[in-house]
Protein backbone atom coordinates (compact mmCIF):
# COMPACT_ATOMS: atom_id res chain seq x y z
CA UNK A 1 0.00 0.00 0.00
CA UNK A 2 1.61 3.29 -0.82
CA UNK A 3 1.33 6.48 1.51
CA UNK A 4 -0.82 9.38 0.16
CA UNK A 5 0.19 12.62 0.34
CA UNK A 6 -2.10 14.96 2.66
CA UNK A 7 -2.99 17.99 3.03
CA UNK A 8 -0.39 20.03 5.10
CA UNK A 9 -2.51 23.46 5.38
CA UNK A 10 -6.32 24.36 6.43
CA UNK A 11 -6.12 27.18 3.93
CA UNK A 12 -5.70 24.70 0.87
CA UNK A 13 -9.23 23.59 0.77
CA UNK A 14 -12.73 24.27 1.49
CA UNK A 15 -13.32 20.92 2.72
CA UNK A 16 -11.29 19.89 5.32
CA UNK A 17 -12.63 15.65 5.17
CA UNK A 18 -10.30 14.37 2.38
CA UNK A 19 -11.51 13.28 -0.71
CA UNK A 20 -9.57 10.71 -2.13
CA UNK A 21 -10.35 7.38 -2.50
CA UNK A 22 -9.45 5.07 0.27
CA UNK A 23 -10.31 2.06 2.27
CA UNK A 24 -13.76 2.51 4.41
CA UNK A 25 -14.72 0.22 7.36
CA UNK A 26 -17.78 -0.85 7.23
CA UNK A 27 -20.66 1.50 9.26
CA UNK A 28 -21.99 -0.75 11.81
CA UNK A 29 -22.16 1.66 15.38
CA UNK A 30 -25.64 3.02 15.74
CA UNK A 31 -27.39 5.33 18.52
CA UNK A 32 -27.20 2.16 21.27
CA UNK A 33 -23.59 1.17 19.97
CA UNK A 34 -22.43 4.76 20.17
CA UNK A 35 -23.97 5.31 23.60
CA UNK A 36 -22.46 1.72 24.68
CA UNK A 37 -19.11 2.84 23.82
CA UNK A 38 -18.85 5.87 25.29
CA UNK A 39 -20.82 5.12 28.45
CA UNK A 40 -19.15 1.89 28.37
CA UNK A 41 -15.49 3.11 27.94
CA UNK A 42 -16.24 5.63 30.44
CA UNK A 43 -17.31 3.08 33.44
CA UNK A 44 -13.97 1.38 33.85
CA UNK A 45 -11.68 1.54 36.86
CA UNK A 46 -11.71 4.88 37.82
CA UNK A 47 -15.16 5.18 39.67
CA UNK A 48 -13.48 2.26 41.55
CA UNK A 49 -10.26 3.67 42.46
CA UNK A 50 -10.31 7.79 41.97
CA UNK A 51 -12.95 8.26 44.60
CA UNK A 52 -10.18 7.99 47.06
CA UNK A 53 -7.26 10.36 45.64
CA UNK A 54 -10.73 12.92 44.95
CA UNK A 55 -11.16 13.58 48.42
CA UNK A 56 -7.58 13.26 49.30
CA UNK A 57 -6.82 16.32 46.76
CA UNK A 58 -10.07 18.26 47.52
CA UNK A 59 -10.04 17.53 51.45
CA UNK A 60 -14.03 17.41 52.36
CA UNK A 61 -16.73 15.52 51.11
CA UNK A 62 -18.72 18.43 49.80
CA UNK A 63 -15.70 19.49 47.50
CA UNK A 64 -15.12 16.14 45.84
CA UNK A 65 -18.74 15.68 44.88
CA UNK A 66 -18.57 19.43 43.25
CA UNK A 67 -15.23 18.38 41.82
CA UNK A 68 -17.03 15.14 40.06
CA UNK A 69 -19.15 17.30 38.91
CA UNK A 70 -17.07 19.99 37.55
CA UNK A 71 -15.44 16.77 35.61
CA UNK A 72 -18.51 15.84 34.05
CA UNK A 73 -19.31 19.32 33.00
CA UNK A 74 -15.29 19.36 31.27
CA UNK A 75 -16.79 16.18 29.78
CA UNK A 76 -19.45 17.14 28.30
CA UNK A 77 -18.75 20.99 27.12
CA UNK A 78 -15.52 18.74 25.42
CA UNK A 79 -17.70 16.12 23.78
CA UNK A 80 -20.05 18.59 22.13
CA UNK A 81 -16.93 20.86 21.20
CA UNK A 82 -15.72 17.44 19.49
CA UNK A 83 -19.49 16.68 18.07
CA UNK A 84 -19.23 19.81 15.96
CA UNK A 85 -15.63 18.60 14.82
CA UNK A 86 -17.37 15.48 13.58
CA UNK A 87 -19.72 16.70 11.31
CA UNK A 88 -17.57 19.18 9.85
CA UNK A 89 -14.11 16.62 9.08
CA UNK A 90 -16.26 12.98 9.03
CA UNK A 91 -13.40 10.98 9.46
CA UNK A 92 -11.73 8.71 11.44
CA UNK A 93 -9.35 9.26 13.99
CA UNK A 94 -10.11 11.94 16.51
CA UNK A 95 -7.78 14.27 17.79
CA UNK A 96 -5.33 13.22 14.90
CA UNK A 97 -7.52 13.72 12.26
CA UNK A 98 -8.60 17.03 13.43
CA UNK A 99 -5.38 18.32 14.31
CA UNK A 100 -3.80 17.17 10.74
CA UNK A 101 -6.99 18.89 8.58
CA UNK A 102 -6.17 21.92 10.46
CA UNK A 103 -3.10 22.16 11.65
CA UNK A 104 -1.26 19.78 9.03
CA UNK A 105 1.74 17.38 9.55
CA UNK A 106 3.91 18.23 11.94
CA UNK A 107 2.07 18.56 14.74
CA UNK A 108 -0.95 15.82 13.78
CA UNK A 109 2.68 13.69 13.44
CA UNK A 110 3.36 14.46 17.29
CA UNK A 111 0.12 13.55 18.27
CA UNK A 112 0.20 10.21 16.53
CA UNK A 113 4.18 9.11 17.64
CA UNK A 114 2.84 9.92 21.15
CA UNK A 115 -0.74 8.59 21.12
CA UNK A 116 0.15 5.16 19.20
CA UNK A 117 3.21 4.21 20.88
CA UNK A 118 2.68 5.96 24.45
CA UNK A 119 -0.53 7.53 25.39
CA UNK A 120 -3.02 4.46 24.14
CA UNK A 121 -0.86 1.11 24.97
CA UNK A 122 -0.89 2.82 28.75
CA UNK A 123 -3.73 3.44 29.16
CA UNK A 124 -5.22 -0.04 28.34
CA UNK A 125 -2.27 -1.92 30.77
CA UNK A 126 -3.44 0.77 33.19
CA UNK A 127 -7.06 -0.51 33.04
CA UNK A 128 -6.19 -4.49 32.11
CA UNK A 129 -4.20 -4.13 35.45
CA UNK A 130 -7.14 -3.06 37.52
CA UNK A 131 -8.79 -5.89 35.62
CA UNK A 132 -6.34 -8.20 36.76
CA UNK A 133 -6.14 -6.94 40.06
CA UNK A 134 -10.28 -7.24 40.93
CA UNK A 135 -10.30 -10.68 38.67
CA UNK A 136 -7.55 -12.39 41.05
CA UNK A 137 -8.85 -10.82 44.17
CA UNK A 138 -11.41 -13.61 45.33
CA UNK A 139 -8.73 -16.23 44.70
CA UNK A 140 -6.66 -14.60 47.45
CA UNK A 141 -8.61 -13.46 50.62
CA UNK A 142 -6.56 -11.99 53.29
CA UNK A 143 -3.30 -11.43 51.59
CA UNK A 144 -1.60 -9.45 49.06
CA UNK A 145 -2.24 -11.11 44.79
CA UNK A 146 1.33 -11.92 43.84
CA UNK A 147 2.78 -9.19 41.31
CA UNK A 148 2.93 -11.69 38.45
CA UNK A 149 -0.46 -13.27 38.32
CA UNK A 150 -2.06 -10.21 38.06
CA UNK A 151 0.01 -9.24 35.19
CA UNK A 152 0.04 -12.74 33.54
CA UNK A 153 -4.17 -11.89 33.68
CA UNK A 154 -3.60 -8.81 32.23
CA UNK A 155 -1.69 -10.15 29.63
CA UNK A 156 -4.52 -12.57 29.05
CA UNK A 157 -7.44 -9.78 29.07
CA UNK A 158 -5.55 -8.08 25.95
CA UNK A 159 -4.89 -11.46 24.43
CA UNK A 160 -8.55 -11.47 24.22
CA UNK A 161 -9.70 -8.37 23.43
CA UNK A 162 -7.34 -8.41 20.61
CA UNK A 163 -8.76 -11.74 19.51
CA UNK A 164 -12.52 -9.98 19.43
CA UNK A 165 -11.56 -6.88 17.75
CA UNK A 166 -9.72 -8.40 14.67
CA UNK A 167 -12.69 -10.90 14.01
CA UNK A 168 -15.46 -8.81 14.11
CA UNK A 169 -16.79 -5.08 14.66
CA UNK A 170 -20.01 -6.31 15.74
CA UNK A 171 -18.62 -8.65 17.85
CA UNK A 172 -17.25 -5.95 19.84
CA UNK A 173 -19.67 -3.69 19.82
CA UNK A 174 -22.00 -6.72 21.66
CA UNK A 175 -19.35 -7.36 24.04
CA UNK A 176 -18.97 -3.30 24.70
CA UNK A 177 -22.96 -3.27 24.78
CA UNK A 178 -23.55 -6.91 27.31
CA UNK A 179 -20.45 -5.38 29.79
CA UNK A 180 -22.22 -1.93 29.95
CA UNK A 181 -25.28 -3.37 30.68
CA UNK A 182 -23.56 -5.26 33.45
CA UNK A 183 -21.47 -2.20 34.70
CA UNK A 184 -24.64 -0.05 35.15
CA UNK A 185 -26.28 -2.65 36.90
CA UNK A 186 -23.39 -3.04 39.53
CA UNK A 187 -23.17 0.67 39.84
CA UNK A 188 -27.41 0.32 40.53
CA UNK A 189 -26.71 -1.84 43.09
CA UNK A 190 -24.27 0.84 44.70
CA UNK A 191 -26.48 3.63 44.63
CA UNK A 192 -29.54 1.83 45.64
CA UNK A 193 -27.70 0.62 48.66
CA UNK A 194 -26.30 4.27 49.51
CA UNK A 195 -30.43 5.60 49.47
CA UNK A 196 -30.95 2.71 51.26
CA UNK A 197 -28.46 3.81 53.94
CA UNK A 198 -29.39 7.77 53.77
CA UNK A 199 -33.29 7.14 54.02
CA UNK A 200 -31.59 4.99 57.99
CA UNK A 201 -30.13 8.35 58.42
CA UNK A 202 -26.64 7.63 58.15
CA UNK A 203 -25.48 11.23 57.05
CA UNK A 204 -22.82 11.91 59.40
CA UNK A 205 -20.42 12.41 55.87
CA UNK A 206 -22.35 15.01 55.21
CA UNK A 207 -22.63 16.94 58.37
CA UNK A 208 -20.01 19.91 57.93
CA UNK A 209 -19.49 18.52 54.72
CA UNK A 210 -17.05 21.44 53.24
CA UNK A 211 -14.68 21.27 56.36
CA UNK A 212 -10.89 20.50 56.00
CA UNK A 213 -11.55 21.65 51.83
CA UNK A 214 -7.76 22.62 49.98
CA UNK A 215 -8.36 25.82 47.70
CA UNK A 216 -4.66 25.42 46.19
CA UNK A 217 -4.70 25.81 42.79
CA UNK A 218 -2.46 23.16 42.05
CA UNK A 219 -3.84 20.83 44.20
CA UNK A 220 -6.96 21.22 42.41
CA UNK A 221 -5.64 20.38 39.52
CA UNK A 222 -4.40 17.24 40.24
CA UNK A 223 -7.91 15.99 41.82
CA UNK A 224 -9.01 17.15 38.24
CA UNK A 225 -6.49 14.55 36.77
CA UNK A 226 -7.93 11.67 38.95
CA UNK A 227 -11.61 12.69 38.68
CA UNK A 228 -10.94 13.48 34.49
CA UNK A 229 -9.47 9.90 34.76
CA UNK A 230 -12.84 8.77 35.63
CA UNK A 231 -14.60 10.21 32.39
CA UNK A 232 -11.86 9.45 30.01
CA UNK A 233 -13.85 8.03 27.03
CA UNK A 234 -16.02 10.60 26.39
CA UNK A 235 -14.24 11.82 23.00
CA UNK A 236 -14.31 7.60 21.65
CA UNK A 237 -16.96 8.07 19.13
CA UNK A 238 -14.83 10.53 17.26
CA UNK A 239 -12.10 7.92 16.81
CA UNK A 240 -14.94 5.66 14.93
CA UNK A 241 -16.63 8.69 12.91
CA UNK A 242 -16.11 6.66 9.38
CA UNK A 243 -17.80 3.39 11.39
CA UNK A 244 -20.99 5.12 12.78
CA UNK A 245 -24.54 5.19 10.85
CA UNK A 246 -25.57 8.52 10.33
CA UNK A 247 -22.65 9.99 12.44
CA UNK A 248 -24.51 14.07 11.43
CA UNK A 249 -27.17 12.73 14.38
CA UNK A 250 -25.60 9.63 16.02
CA UNK A 251 -22.43 11.62 17.21
CA UNK A 252 -24.24 14.41 19.21
CA UNK A 253 -26.98 13.00 20.07
CA UNK A 254 -24.88 9.47 21.89
CA UNK A 255 -23.19 12.25 23.58
CA UNK A 256 -25.98 14.08 24.94
CA UNK A 257 -27.29 10.86 26.24
CA UNK A 258 -24.04 9.21 27.30
CA UNK A 259 -22.16 11.77 29.27
CA UNK A 260 -24.87 12.97 31.59
CA UNK A 261 -25.89 9.43 32.34
CA UNK A 262 -22.61 8.87 33.62
CA UNK A 263 -22.34 11.83 35.64
CA UNK A 264 -25.52 11.18 37.49
CA UNK A 265 -24.14 7.49 38.34
CA UNK A 266 -20.43 8.75 39.53
CA UNK A 267 -22.17 11.41 41.47
CA UNK A 268 -24.81 9.14 42.91
CA UNK A 269 -21.78 6.26 43.55
CA UNK A 270 -19.83 8.92 45.36
CA UNK A 271 -22.89 10.00 47.65
CA UNK A 272 -23.24 6.11 48.37
CA UNK A 273 -19.45 5.57 49.24
CA UNK A 274 -19.49 8.75 51.92
CA UNK A 275 -23.23 7.29 53.62
CA UNK A 276 -21.29 3.97 54.23
CA UNK A 277 -17.85 5.28 55.01
CA UNK A 278 -16.47 8.44 57.26
CA UNK A 279 -13.86 10.11 54.59
CA UNK A 280 -11.24 8.88 56.84
CA UNK A 281 -12.28 5.29 55.73
CA UNK A 282 -12.24 6.49 52.44
CA UNK A 283 -9.14 7.91 52.43
CA UNK A 284 -7.48 4.26 54.20
CA UNK A 285 -10.02 1.59 52.08
CA UNK A 286 -7.20 1.06 49.32
CA UNK A 287 -10.26 -0.34 47.24
CA UNK A 288 -13.11 1.95 48.32
CA UNK A 289 -15.54 -0.32 46.49
CA UNK A 290 -14.86 -3.57 48.03
CA UNK A 291 -14.65 -1.40 51.31
CA UNK A 292 -18.16 -0.33 50.24
CA UNK A 293 -19.06 -4.13 49.77
CA UNK A 294 -18.10 -5.41 53.10
CA UNK A 295 -19.77 -3.03 55.22
CA UNK A 296 -22.94 -2.79 52.71
CA UNK A 297 -23.43 -6.39 51.10
CA UNK A 298 -21.63 -8.61 53.62
CA UNK A 299 -21.74 -11.82 52.42
CA UNK A 300 -22.18 -10.98 49.06
CA UNK A 301 -19.28 -8.62 48.84
CA UNK A 302 -17.62 -10.82 46.26
CA UNK A 303 -20.53 -9.65 43.75
CA UNK A 304 -18.37 -5.65 44.24
CA UNK A 305 -14.78 -7.47 43.24
CA UNK A 306 -16.98 -9.26 39.72
CA UNK A 307 -18.14 -5.99 39.39
CA UNK A 308 -15.31 -3.88 39.09
CA UNK A 309 -13.89 -6.86 37.09
CA UNK A 310 -16.75 -6.70 34.41
CA UNK A 311 -16.43 -2.97 34.21
CA UNK A 312 -12.95 -2.77 33.60
CA UNK A 313 -13.26 -5.28 31.29
CA UNK A 314 -15.74 -3.48 28.98
CA UNK A 315 -13.36 -0.37 29.48
CA UNK A 316 -10.58 -1.97 27.98
CA UNK A 317 -12.45 -3.55 25.13
CA UNK A 318 -13.47 0.31 24.57
CA UNK A 319 -10.17 1.58 25.65
CA UNK A 320 -8.65 -0.93 22.69
CA UNK A 321 -11.06 -0.55 19.56
CA UNK A 322 -10.34 3.22 20.00
CA UNK A 323 -7.17 3.30 20.05
CA UNK A 324 -6.61 0.58 17.27
CA UNK A 325 -8.34 3.29 14.98
CA UNK A 326 -5.86 5.81 15.94
CA UNK A 327 -3.16 3.93 14.79
CA UNK A 328 -4.95 2.51 11.47
CA UNK A 329 -5.63 6.36 10.62
CA UNK A 330 -2.29 7.84 11.44
CA UNK A 331 -0.66 5.05 9.12
CA UNK A 332 -3.65 5.65 6.38
CA UNK A 333 -1.83 9.08 6.37
CA UNK A 334 1.72 8.45 6.30
CA UNK A 335 2.76 8.53 9.65
CA UNK A 336 3.34 5.33 10.80
CA UNK A 337 4.10 2.16 8.88
CA UNK A 338 2.03 1.51 5.81
CA UNK A 339 1.39 -2.45 6.95
CA UNK A 340 -0.87 -0.84 9.80
CA UNK A 341 -3.00 0.99 7.54
CA UNK A 342 -4.19 -2.53 6.58
CA UNK A 343 -7.54 -4.24 6.98
CA UNK A 344 -8.37 -7.41 6.94
CA UNK A 345 -9.60 -8.63 3.42
CA UNK A 346 -13.00 -10.33 4.71
CA UNK A 347 -13.51 -9.01 8.95
CA UNK A 348 -12.85 -5.24 7.49
CA UNK A 349 -11.11 -4.62 11.11
CA UNK A 350 -7.87 -3.05 11.22
CA UNK A 351 -5.92 -5.87 12.39
CA UNK A 352 -2.36 -4.85 11.92
CA UNK A 353 -3.09 -1.72 13.80
CA UNK A 354 -4.99 -4.15 16.77
CA UNK A 355 -1.96 -6.40 17.03
CA UNK A 356 0.20 -3.15 17.01
CA UNK A 357 -1.68 -1.60 20.09
CA UNK A 358 -2.12 -4.97 21.78
CA UNK A 359 1.95 -5.64 21.45
CA UNK A 360 2.98 -2.12 22.76
CA UNK A 361 0.56 -2.71 25.74
CA UNK A 362 1.83 -6.36 26.86
CA UNK A 363 5.04 -4.38 26.89
CA UNK A 364 3.84 -2.08 29.28
CA UNK A 365 2.35 -4.26 31.54
CA UNK A 366 5.63 -5.11 32.96
CA UNK A 367 6.67 -2.25 34.97
CA UNK A 368 3.00 -0.95 35.36
CA UNK A 369 2.32 2.10 38.00
CA UNK A 370 -1.10 2.53 37.87
CA UNK A 371 -0.54 6.04 39.73
CA UNK A 372 1.90 7.67 37.00
CA UNK A 373 0.10 6.41 34.19
CA UNK A 374 -3.02 8.43 35.49
CA UNK A 375 -0.23 11.58 35.37
CA UNK A 376 1.19 11.29 32.46
CA UNK A 377 -1.59 10.22 30.28
CA UNK A 378 -3.92 13.15 31.64
CA UNK A 379 -0.81 15.70 30.73
CA UNK A 380 -0.84 14.49 27.61
CA UNK A 381 -3.89 14.42 26.74
CA UNK A 382 -4.58 17.75 27.70
CA UNK A 383 -1.73 19.38 25.20
CA UNK A 384 -3.77 17.44 22.20
CA UNK A 385 -7.30 17.88 23.56
CA UNK A 386 -6.58 21.80 23.82
CA UNK A 387 -4.99 21.93 20.39
CA UNK A 388 -7.92 20.57 18.57
CA UNK A 389 -10.35 23.01 20.97
CA UNK A 390 -8.42 25.63 19.47
CA UNK A 391 -9.01 24.31 15.88
CA UNK A 392 -12.34 24.19 16.21
CA UNK A 393 -12.38 28.01 17.25
CA UNK A 394 -10.00 28.34 14.21
CA UNK A 395 -12.59 26.75 12.17
CA UNK A 396 -15.68 28.98 13.77
CA UNK A 397 -14.18 32.18 13.27
CA UNK A 398 -11.92 31.60 9.89
CA UNK A 399 -14.37 29.17 8.34
CA UNK A 400 -17.82 29.94 9.31
CA UNK A 401 -19.72 28.65 5.91
CA UNK A 402 -18.29 25.16 6.20
CA UNK A 403 -20.77 22.69 6.18
CA UNK A 404 -21.59 21.34 9.53
CA UNK A 405 -25.22 19.75 11.11
CA UNK A 406 -24.26 20.76 14.44
CA UNK A 407 -23.07 23.65 16.05
CA UNK A 408 -21.85 24.35 19.49
CA UNK A 409 -22.18 27.73 21.03
CA UNK A 410 -18.59 29.27 20.60
CA UNK A 411 -18.40 29.70 24.80
CA UNK A 412 -18.26 26.13 24.93
CA UNK A 413 -14.81 25.50 23.79
CA UNK A 414 -13.73 28.98 24.71
CA UNK A 415 -14.39 27.14 28.38
CA UNK A 416 -12.83 23.82 27.53
CA UNK A 417 -9.76 25.45 25.60
CA UNK A 418 -9.12 27.54 29.62
CA UNK A 419 -9.18 24.78 31.32
CA UNK A 420 -6.63 22.49 28.67
CA UNK A 421 -4.76 25.25 29.46
CA UNK A 422 -4.80 25.49 33.24
CA UNK A 423 -4.78 21.32 33.58
CA UNK A 424 -1.38 21.28 31.68
CA UNK A 425 0.08 24.46 33.73
CA UNK A 426 -1.37 23.95 37.31
CA UNK A 427 0.37 20.73 37.98
CA UNK A 428 3.93 21.76 36.90
CA UNK A 429 3.88 25.21 38.83
CA UNK A 430 2.53 24.36 41.82
CA UNK A 431 3.55 20.05 41.81
CA UNK A 432 5.69 19.55 39.22
CA UNK A 433 6.42 15.73 39.17
CA UNK A 434 9.36 13.57 37.61
CA UNK A 435 6.74 12.06 35.31
CA UNK A 436 6.05 15.02 33.40
CA UNK A 437 9.38 15.98 32.59
CA UNK A 438 9.39 12.13 30.98
CA UNK A 439 6.98 13.15 28.98
CA UNK A 440 8.01 15.95 27.51
CA UNK A 441 11.33 14.30 26.31
CA UNK A 442 9.08 11.90 24.83
CA UNK A 443 7.34 14.15 22.75
CA UNK A 444 10.79 15.88 21.73
CA UNK A 445 12.12 12.62 20.68
CA UNK A 446 9.33 12.59 17.87
CA UNK A 447 10.94 15.59 16.27
CA UNK A 448 13.64 14.16 14.19
CA UNK A 449 11.32 11.64 13.17
CA UNK A 450 8.77 13.90 11.82
CA UNK A 451 11.52 16.13 10.27
CA UNK A 452 12.68 12.85 7.96
CA UNK A 453 9.28 11.93 7.90
CA UNK A 454 8.16 15.04 6.25
CA UNK A 455 11.22 15.29 3.95
CA UNK A 456 10.21 11.63 2.68
CA UNK A 457 6.90 13.02 1.81
CA UNK A 458 8.57 16.29 -0.22
CA UNK A 459 10.77 13.83 -2.22
CA UNK A 460 8.14 10.96 -3.00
Amino acid sequence: MRRRQTTDSPHESTDLSEGKEKLRLKQEVGLISGVSLIAGTMIGSGIFMSPEWVLHHMGSPASSLLMWAACGLLAMFGALSYAELGTVIKESGGEYIYILRIFGSFPAFLFAYTSVILVRPAALAAVCLSFAEYAVAPFYPGCSSPQVVIKCTAAACILVLTIINCLNVRLAMSVMNVFTAAKLLALLVIVVGGLVLLAKGQTQSFQNAFQGTNAGIGTIGVAFYQGLWSYDGWNNLNYVTEELKNPEVTLPRAVMIAIPLVTCLYLLVNISYFAAMAPSELLTSGAVAVTWGNKVLANWAWLISLSVALSTFGSSNGTFFSGGRVCYIAAREGHMPDILSMAHVRCLTPSPALLFTSAMSLIMIIPGNFTSIVTYFSFITWIFYGMTISGLLYLKIKKPDLPRSYKVPIVIPIIVLIAAVYLVLAPIIDQPQIEILYVVLFICSAVPGSCSDLQRCELS
